[in-house]
């Protein structure tokens, strides 16, 4: 995907920052993969940091809202829906948010599953999916961040065409 605007080193550094939502977010999928290789959770330790600090921070807690909440939204309409935010920067913020909600989805993927299967998950088949979340969001996000840097937009299929549309509605 190419569009007519060139990235300047600020818009850049300002597309790689919605990232780190689905980063902190997918983080806690990590936990199996940690646990067997302790020193794979270093690079980890900001979004462990900012998932606890900020993301689960429970701001209106009778409604159960949390700053992940707070932090999307406020995404969604300061920065995506805003039209004199330039378009690399509002695409990338849509495309993390894209991201944000798979993870949501899969959150609610195991949750089912647990309600549906009287007792938990096997130990094997829920640290598969956990480490393949994981592993997936890593590699979604850095590919994404890469690309912010290169100043190009990065082409995730089914999520770039839906931040696109997203962007230029």
């Amino acid at each position: 995907m190419t569009w007519q605007q060139s990235a300047s080193p600020l818009h850049r550094f300002y597309s790689c920052l919605p990232y780190l939502l689905p980063m902190s977010a997918g983080v806690i999928y990590g936990a199996v993969l940690f646990q067997q290789f302790p020193l794979l959770i270093f690079p980890f330790i900001p979004f462990v940091w900012l998932y606890g600090n900020v993301l689960a921070f429970p701001l209106v807690p009778l409604l159960g809202l949390t700053g992940e909440f707070f932090l999307f939204m406020g995404l969604y309409f300061l920065v995506v829906r805003d039209a004199r935010v330039p378009h690399f920067i509002r695409f990338n913020a849509m495309q993390a948010l894209l991201m944000q909600i798979v993870l949501f989805i899969a959150q609610l993927f195991f949750q089912v599953l647990e309600q549906v299967s009287s007792n938990a998950l096997p130990s094997v088949i829920s640290s598969i999916f956990a480490n393949t979340i994981f592993i997936g969001t890593t590699l979604l996000a850095g590919y994404a961040v890469y690309q912010s840097i290169k100043g190009e937009y990065s082409d995730i299929p089914t999520l770039s065409q839906a931040a696109s549309f997203q962007c230029d509605l």
